[in-house]
């Protein structure tokens, strides 16, 4: 038998990663004896596992033991990360560690450095000391690239602990959940976010203008608890198709009905921002007064819309270089402390990959399989409400 000895310290028992980390060592097919275990006496204090996990082939040992290392497990002897140079641009080397969005540290000249720039489904590059999450495109000849399983250390979070506050809201994904109490406890974070200087992130579908949640997100913008909007072509079109012509798709969002000749109005829309120069101009030129788009300009709120292959059009602030666009979504994020989806699968799941996995994540979605989808990308504060999202923002605006 092969075997190796390692460790993990945290809220393990309430945070369920006890149960994943015996379970992952049986569907590896190796076995374990646990060594040492001290469960936390306050429920501040971190509980401490020691086991010896055994498997009947190295190449099984070390499968477990990479999968171990996302739960938070370490060898107790440690070594140094193994670095290995990349030999072309834009790859990495054949064994490269693919990060997680979890906080991680690698070992390098026996000291352990954090990893800036956390996010999943990158390579970690170490220089000079430091070490960075990079994409596979960003990756340059020479680069040193964290290989292997050695010499890394994950530190994953922990469920929230406020029993009776909005913890309970992460265990599942449920639409026979109280609207109303979800949106007050999101209202408190974003007031406590705004206080602390923390960035508060939208992301944001179409599905809010169908939904009549405009003036709702328009109120929000004022007041200032909008930092930036992440989105794309179609929601700054249906926004101001609703502020030019009260309609989205032709349809009278007052009434519920399509009016006649309706179908013209998202590509007069388009035509008109077009002919007004941007956005922003129309804005500045009276062309554009009101709705979502015009609240941003006016509040000089910062927004993306990244564009896809069914855009028409597309409006002239759209990034149709989905490089640039990705690389945009990546710097607004930064610092972010709240990030709010609504309604968009495609723009939330995205944002989602991009997090690391300690930033509060709010998925708003009518349907339950897209908030499941979201919180399923592995943080601990993803924290799903099924319902309209129109009813959401009118339920938020009248709460912040």
């Amino acid at each position: 038998m092969y075997s190796e000895i390692v460790a993990a310290t945290g809220h393990l028992v309430d945070s369920q990663i006890l149960t994943d980390i015996f379970d992952t060592i049986i569907a590896c097919q190796a076995s374990y004896e646990v060594m040492e275990f001290t469960i936390g006496r306050t429920n501040e204090e971190f509980s401490k596992l020691q086991l010896k996990v055994y498997a009947d082939s190295q190449n099984k040992l070390d499968q477990t033991l990479s999968s171990l290392m996302m739960l938070g497990c370490y060898p107790v002897e440690e070594e140094d990360c193994l670095l290995t140079k990349a030999d072309m641009d834009g790859c990495a080397p054949p064994d490269f560690y693919s990060s997680t969005n979890q906080k991680t540290l690698v070992r390098h000249k026996h000291d352990w450095i954090p990893v800036d720039n956390q996010r999943m489904d990158a390579v970690i590059q170490v220089n000079d000391g430091k070490a960075t999450c990079l994409k596979l495109r960003d990756i340059r000849k020479g680069d040193l690239i964290v290989c292997g399983h050695e010499g890394i250390r994950i530190m994953p979070e922990f469920k929230a602990r406020d029993r009776m506050g909005f913890a309970f809201m992460s265990s599942e994904v449920s639409s026979e959940r109280r609207v109303e109490t979800a949106v007050k406890k999101v209202a408190e974070m974003m007031r406590e976010k705004r206080q602390a200087g923390e960035k508060i992130v939208f992301v944001a579908g179409p599905v809010v203008v169908h939904t009549g949640g405009v003036q709702h997100m328009s109120n929000l913008i004022a007041k200032g608890f909008v930092d930036v909007l992440l989105s794309g072509n179609a929601l700054a079109v249906h926004d101001i198709e609703n502020a030019l012509f009260g309609t989205s798709l032709g349809v009278d969002l007052e009434r519920g009905l399509p009016i006649h000749e309706g179908h013209k109005h998202h590509m007069k829309a388009i035509n008109t921002i077009i002919r007004a120069g941007g956005i922003e101009k129309a804005v500045q030129t009276g062309v554009l007064k009101s709705g979502i788009m015009y609240e941003l300009v006016k509040k000089k709120t910062p927004f993306v819309l990244a564009g896809s292959i069914r855009d028409d059009g597309p409006l002239p602030e759209t990034e149709m270089d989905l490089i640039t666009a990705q690389n945009q979504y990546s710097e607004h994020i930064k610092d972010a402390g709240l990030v709010l989806c609504l309604s968009s699968m495609l723009h939330s799941i995205g944002v989602g990959n991009m997090l690391p996995g300690w930033i509060t994540t709010v998925c708003v979605d009518i349907n339950p399989a897209v908030v499941t989808k979201l919180s399923d990308r592995g943080s601990a504060h993803a924290l799903g409400i099924v319902t309209d999202v129109g009813l959401f923002l009118n339920l938020l605006s009248s709460q912040v």
